[in-house]
């Protein structure tokens, strides 16, 4: 195989993996090259995929990259994710949970303000999966929906109320003691 297509296979997997948009910056650094070299390879793969009729669509979106099921398969692919409620939940879902949980009731916008990143998408199959619901609206200009999480969620975690979530607090102390461990390592 050319450097070239080892570099489209690299690439495509990198893609693959991310459950956000990747920048060209992002990739560029991962690949050992440039972000121009980047951008031409995202152009050549989504050419590909769109004239073989793929199911799958590379798109730059929200200043990055991201490969997504193509707009036609939209219909079967939402019937699979409902039929599917059970399956895994992505770490962008998970993360999107959390917040909820933890704020509630939260509005879209903190959470993506918390998040970093547009929470919309993630949020919706949250609510069509029935672990989040909307629980009313914020007084503020425009009403803005506030979510919640529901009966549902507590049941999938074993948890007989929301009191029961286990406190914060610890868990990120715990985390960060992690972190500051590594670095004494690394020297």
């Amino acid at each position: 195989m050319s450097h070239h297509g080892s570099s489209l296979r690299s690439l495509e997997a990198l893609l693959f993996i991310s459950d956000e948009p990747v920048t060209s910056a992002v990739l560029a650094q991962a690949l050992g090259t440039g972000r121009t070299e980047v951008d031409a390879w995202c152009e050549e793969l989504a050419r590909g995929y769109e004239e073989r009729g793929a199911g799958v669509t590379l798109r730059n979106v929200a200043g990055g990259w991201r490969l997504t099921t193509h707009p036609e398969a939209a219909p079967v692919v939402e019937q699979f994710v409902l039929a599917s409620r059970h399956v895994r939940l992505t770490k962008a879902a998970l993360e999107t949970l959390s917040i909820v949980a933890y704020k509630q009731p939260v509005t879209r916008h903190q959470i993506s303000g918390i998040r970093g990143v547009n929470s919309e998408g993630v949020l919706r199959a949250l609510v069509d999966r029935g672990l989040v619901a909307e629980v009313g609206r914020e007084e503020t200009p425009g009403r803005p929906v506030l979510y919640g999480t529901t009966p549902e969620f507590l049941e999938r975690l074993g948890l007989a109320s929301l009191s029961a979530l286990p406190a914060l607090a610890p868990l990120l102390r715990a985390g960060a003691g992690d972190a500051e461990a590594e670095t004494a390592g690394a020297d």
